[in-house]
């Protein structure tokens, strides 16, 4: 009987590992779409007879569904089954990833990516969620969620060195086929891994809340994305963006009005969630237009291929795994107010000796060294977000916050991209006449990382100003302390809660 009780909850942490394994895997599949397409775009162009303004709908498509589905399907799992939205969002990107890869029409690759979105949209937060439920103690949380969302943030970032590779040596269509190896080991591991869990109290999907939330959120992210192609004056954009905000005044009246509100206003109240989400705007609009850029720069001014670029972003992929494995130990020796201004600051300074490029300097002297500062802050930087915006989360949120979360990444992305890459836009324009085209590309590029680097400034100082001693639940200790510190501040209720969550883990795990 003690051997048999012994060997329990060792069974138990190894399934719950095996499930991080999967859930991972199935995260970076979903963040590596959102960019795996950019390097194979001239490809697709040519075989499909895309026209010039139609091409970039083979991004768009799925930023468009992805942020603005995000929301719905994240309360969706809290109420339905994170597990059973989880599996059925997988099986939909699949069955998408597939049809993309078979496209003989321009109209059925973006319809293809439209529906990978809406699935991602399903998948990614209730994937998040149930790593939040599977890892209810505070330190294996945290470093659970430190290595799903330093994964993701690799995704992101892998994504242009597999769409090099495969679109260099076979084809374009491998980008979205080489997705199904990973759908089948989900939909086949997961559900002998996990036991499904939703919220325990009774209640109802909020129907206006999500038309009005996901309507805005959408028009939102369609408007910054023409802001890109159209220019921020042109209707195409003010259209949208009037919209979004006509939606989203609407969404708050209505969630203020009734009794099962989509997004409960205490839930975006508290303060944690509240900094650590919009430190995640910004953070999100600096990298994504980071990427962006650097990508433009080491093709238009360092004179690299497809395959050449990609391949210069390893070392970008090897500082994040660096400060993905430093973060966690940061967070429990630092707390995580300290790691998250230490890793912004990182981040700006990188990108700053990025801004500082000159036309005639190489890979190694000019992009390299600043490359690998800002990947180190970000790879800091992710897992702890991720672990901060989830703070608190329980059975009854634990899908909603993981769903925010990631509309804000989208969001920010979105922002960061049609604002900055503008901006680098205008600026090159502005020199165009007195200069060389080098030398315009590279001074747009600068301006623009300068930019970012001051959006991560902002992030340091808005987390160091408002993640302060003062505290808004017992939960904001954690960012003043070691996180070893934080069960002692938790109530008695939480750390009950917690309990009951790892019962109903373990018993699952039984079942299975």
């Amino acid at each position: 009987m003690t051997s048999a009780s012994a060997s329990t909850p060792a069974a138990s942490t190894g399934r719950h590992r095996s499930a991080l394994i999967v859930l991972c895997f199935v995260q970076f599949m979903l963040v590596l779409d959102d960019n795996v397409v950019s390097v194979a775009l001239p490809s697709i162009r040519d075989d499909l007879g895309f026209s010039t303004a139609t091409l970039a709908w083979v991004v768009n498509a799925y930023f468009l569904a992805f942020g603005g589905l995000l929301l719905l399907f994240g309360r969706v799992a809290d109420l339905l089954g994170r597990r059973r939205v989880f599996l059925s969002g997988v099986a939909l990107f699949g069955a998408a990833s597939l049809a993309c890869g078979l496209a003989q029409e321009p109209w059925q690759l973006v319809t293809g990516r439209f529906v990978q979105g809406a699935g991602a949209a399903m998948a990614g937060p209730a994937s998040l969620s149930l790593i939040t439920l599977l890892f209810p103690g505070t330190q294996e949380r945290a470093k659970a969620l430190g290595v799903w969302g330093g994964i993701a943030g690799l995704g992101g970032t892998m994504g242009l060195v597999i769409s090099g590779a495969l679109t260099g040596f076979t084809s374009w269509r491998w980008i979205f086929l080489i997705n199904l190896p990973v759908v089948v080991l989900a939909l086949a591991l997961l559900p002998r891994l996990v036991a499904e869990s939703r919220a325990t109290r009774r209640a109802r999907l909020d129907v206006p809340g999500a038309v009005l939330g996901t309507g805005a959120v959408v028009s939102l992210v369609y408007g910054l994305l023409q802001a890109g192609e159209s220019g921020w004056g042109d209707a195409s954009v003010v259209g949208p963006l009037l919209l979004a905000g006509v939606l989203a005044i609407s969404f708050l009246v209505a969630e203020s009005r009734t009794a099962w509100p989509l997004v409960p206003p205490a839930f975006l109240a508290f303060r944690i969630r509240a900094v650590a989400n919009g430190a995640t705007l910004l953070f999100s609009a600096a990298m994504y237009a980071m990427a962006f850029l650097l990508m433009i720069h080491v093709q238009t001014v360092l004179g690299y291929g497809p395959l050449k670029a990609g391949v210069s972003y390893l070392p970008y992929c090897a500082g994040m795994l660096a400060g993905m494995w430093l973060s966690s130990r940061a967070v429990i020796r630092l707390g995580m107010r300290r790691t998250l201004v230490l890793s912004f600051l990182i981040s700006s300074a990188g990108l700053l000796l990025l801004a500082g490029v000159a036309p005639s300097d190489s890979y190694a002297s000019g992009v390299l060294p600043g490359m690998l500062v800002t990947s180190l802050g970000c790879g800091l930087s992710l897992p702890a977000l991720t672990v901060a915006a989830l703070t608190g989360t329980t059975e009854e949120d634990a899908g909603l916050g993981s769903a925010v979360l990631s509309t804000v990444q989208q969001v920010g992305g979105a922002v960061g991209v049609a604002v900055l890459v503008t901006l680098a836009a205008r600026r090159s324009d502005a020199l165009a006449d007195s200069t060389g085209p080098l030398h315009v590309a590279t001074e747009g590029f600068s301006l623009a990382l300068t930019v970012a680097a001051t959006l991560l400034a902002l992030g340091a100082a808005l987390i160091a100003t408002l993640l302060t001693g003062r505290r808004s639940g017992a939960a904001a200790d954690t960012y003043e302390a070691p996180a070893e510190q934080y069960e002692a501040s938790r109530s008695d209720a939480g750390r009950a809660g917690d309990e009951q969550r790892q019962q109903r883990n373990d018993e699952g795990d039984g079942r299975h």
